[in-house]
């Protein structure tokens, strides 16, 4: 679980070089709108344009679940001032490891208010 703390903290930092070093070679990530980003540079050079654009930007790990061999399951809430007002978004991703721990699947959910209170 080491290589998520690298991971979360290279996306904090903007650090893309040790982000990269967390990633296998033929990474695939799926986001939330059924984009799909694949490859290592790829997916470095996307996040590398897109989270420095998000102002203030902020990342919190809530929990993290590891779920066998090779899996892990992971809450967290990415902030950013949308229009000049702190905005939450809370999601949950699911990662997946190759044989020598890098991440080799990415798959991001997000979690949405307005659904039925229980």
């Amino acid at each position: 679980m080491r290589v998520l703390d690298d991971y979360f903290e290279s996306l904090r930092t903007q650090d893309w070089a040790r982000l990269s070093k967390c990633l296998a070679e033929d990474v695939r990530r799926s986001g939330p709108y059924l984009d799909v980003v694949e490859g290592r540079k790829a997916y470095v050079e996307y996040l590398s344009r897109v989270i420095p654009k998000l102002p203030n930007y902020d990342l919190r790990v809530r929990r993290t679940r590891a779920l066998g061999a090779g899996s892990a399951l992971v809450e967290l809430s990415e902030f950013t001032d949308v229009d000049g007002v702190r905005k939450e978004f809370p999601e949950a991703l699911l990662f997946d490891f190759d044989a020598a721990g890098a991440i080799s699947r990415v798959d991001i959910y997000l979690k949405q208010p307005g659904g039925p209170k229980g």
